[in-house]
């Protein structure tokens, strides 16, 4: 298996997934202040191909909980491995850091930590009550794991009551062992169905280009709005390093466009889809 993975190349990037280098002033200051505050973004942990054109208009998807994931997706640039003790102060430093940068719409996701009895929730909650309390003006959104489904803690997030709360489906049924690893596709849809009954406007993310059908991505989204999804991205997955899973295809833009069309007419609040599309991509849109 390890050799197989050695041997694993990445595949030549068609013309619709050229982006321009970060530059300009807006980024340079948005790379300050994190570097400064000693913060993590998944725009940079991620690879995200979006990373200029967020950071070039001075917003940025804040990760918490440290940088290193007790998980290991096949999909996911984030470093896997025993994760360094919370900080206690990181819920304050990101909130002076929203209002440094004066941010709108702050969106705020995190490593998976199972390593936590509370799977990192007081933190999740502490921070958003730190936003709250230093930048009152700013609406957010939170991308949370699945807490393994201890409902307990997913309840602390609820409380606190995020504007968006986002939890990505990744990839159709039949992938999520092989691209999720540790993750459940029920208790993700579970994940969501007990957020939209606690009353919050829901989000949900998925990947194309791993070997998924047209039928299964529909099969997805219907999945979705089965338990009340509001919001929906749909992006090409992207090869972070030859260690992760490969690109079985790059799906044309055409194709992107006909999901959304589905997806809207399936009732779907908001649907962004696109190759270059992320979970945060243009993420104060979907307010209502």
């Amino acid at each position: 298996m390890e050799n197989q993975v050695k041997e694993r190349k990445f595949s030549k990037k068609p013309k619709w997934l050229k982006v321009k280098l970060p530059t300009g002033k807006e980024y340079t200051n948005v790379r300050q202040i994190v570097s400064e505050h000693q913060l993590h973004t998944i725009c940079s942990s991620g690879n995200c191909p979006n990373m200029g054109e967020c950071w070039g208009e001075g917003t940025a998807t804040f990760m918490i909980l440290g940088n290193i994931c007790t998980r290991s997706c096949g999909f996911c640039a984030v470093k896997t491995g025993k994760p360094l003790p919370i900080d206690k102060e990181e819920p304050m430093r990101v909130a002076n850091s929203v209002k440094l940068m004066n941010v709108k719409h702050c969106v705020i996701t995190s490593v998976d930590r199972d390593d936590l009895k509370d799977g990192g929730s007081i933190i999740w909650a502490e921070t958003v009550k730190a936003v709250r309390e230093i930048s009152p003006q700013t609406t957010l959104e939170t991308l949370i794991p699945d807490f393994k489904g201890d409902w307990e803690n997913l309840q602390r997030v609820i409380d606190v009551a995020p504007e968006i709360v986002s939890h990505n489906l990744e990839t159709v049924r039949r992938l999520t062992k092989q691209v999720r690893i540790q993750a459940k596709y029920e208790r993700s849809l579970e994940t969501l169905e007990r957020l939209k009954g606690g009353g919050m406007k829901t989000k949900s993310g998925v990947m194309l280009g791993l070997g998924e059908t047209e039928e299964e991505v529909i099969a997805s989204m219907k999945d979705l709005r089965n338990v009340g999804c509001d919001i929906l991205t749909i992006g090409q997955y992207l090869q972070p390093t030859t260690k992760h899973l490969p690109v079985v295809d790059f799906v044309k833009p055409e194709q992107f466009g006909k999901y959304k069309k589905i997806g809207l007419d399936l009732g779907f609040r908001f649907v962004e889809s696109g190759p270059l599309v992320r979970s945060s991509y243009h993420a104060e849109k979907h307010l209502f």
